[in-house]
């Protein structure tokens, strides 16, 4: 497979240039954040990124924009308290456990923290946010779902930024995937969102893992293109950049809801402003009314 039928002419530049629009029109925006994005090199919560995760939203609130947030880094902020000597109750977390069960426990104590690194950046702009932990289960059942999508309507009514991370001490599925990616464009299609945001550690979707391929070059837009972009990417995942299967799975199922979804990196200099600015930012999925096969 070659990356001739993913190049930047293979998604109409009309419907690229509409969605564009449409995503720094969108009113209500999901914003999800990936380990790798809140994360250093140790697997521990890097308050400096999760500093500019936090101003990259207040971009969008200052634009009137509802903003939810779906974050990961709980079982980061875990192993930062107490994995490999942090913390006084220092814990070995590179043995003697079960990953999924470890993961599991590590997310517990990780969350508070989070939460409150979350809280301290947000009160720099004056702005309240909320902790909402779901699982897949909370989406599928009715009655939670009503439960779920009647609290973060209230809270956006209310001027708070929800802050939805997994429920990672019940649920093991999202830890599997990890970077709770489909969660993200679930939540995206339960709230009927006018955008949604990926925000990873490489600047979008790629021909090949730019971390590997000096080759590799950026898909600006997924549309008609996508069944050669998921065959690309399948050809190109290793284990250390499967993560960019879901999120590329993520996108489509919004897209085909009918919105646009961007997937960027959270590094870029005011990443979530220029997609409001409409400026060409990361990889652009256009929702598949825009876009056709024919």
């Amino acid at each position: 497979m070659t990356s001739d039928g993913v190049a930047a002419g293979a998604v109409d530049a009309a419907a690229v240039e509409r969605t564009r629009t449409a995503a720094a029109e969108a009113d209500r925006v999901v914003v999800k954040a990936g380990t790798n994005s809140l994360t250093d090199a140790e697997s521990r919560l890097d308050r400096v990124k999760l500093d500019k995760l936090v101003a990259d939203v207040m971009d969008l609130r200052r634009r009137g924009k509802e903003v939810v947030l779906v974050s990961s880094g709980a079982v980061g902020a875990g192993i930062g308290r107490l994995g490999n000597g942090g913390g006084n109750a220092a814990v070995d977390v590179d043995e003697g456990r079960d990953e999924i069960e470890e993961s599991q426990a590590l997310s517990t104590v990780g969350q508070s923290l989070l939460m409150r690194h979350y809280t301290q950046s947000f009160d720099r702009y004056d702005q309240p946010v909320a902790q909402i932990l779901v699982t897949g289960a909370d989406l599928d059942t009715p009655e939670r779902f009503d439960n779920f999508t009647n609290t973060v309507e209230t809270l956006l009514e209310w001027g708070v930024v929800p802050v939805i991370n997994e429920n990672d001490a019940v649920a093991t599925d999202e830890l599997r995937i990890g970077d709770n990616d489909m969660l993200s464009a679930s939540v995206a299609i339960a709230l009927g969102v006018d955008l949604l945001v990926t925000l990873t550690d490489v600047g979008g979707v790629y021909t090949g893992n730019p971390k590997r391929d000096a080759d590799a070059t950026l898909i600006e837009a997924v549309g008609a293109n996508y069944d050669a972009v998921r065959e690309l990417i399948g050809e190109s995942t290793t284990s250390e950049f499967g993560g960019i299967q879901t999120k590329v799975e993520g996108a489509r199922d919004v897209a085909e809801h009918g919105a646009p979804a961007v997937i960027a990196g959270s590094e870029r200099r005011d990443v979530l402003e220029r997609i409001a600015a409409a400026k060409p930012t990361g990889t652009l999925f256009v929702p598949t009314a825009g876009e056709t096969n024919e």
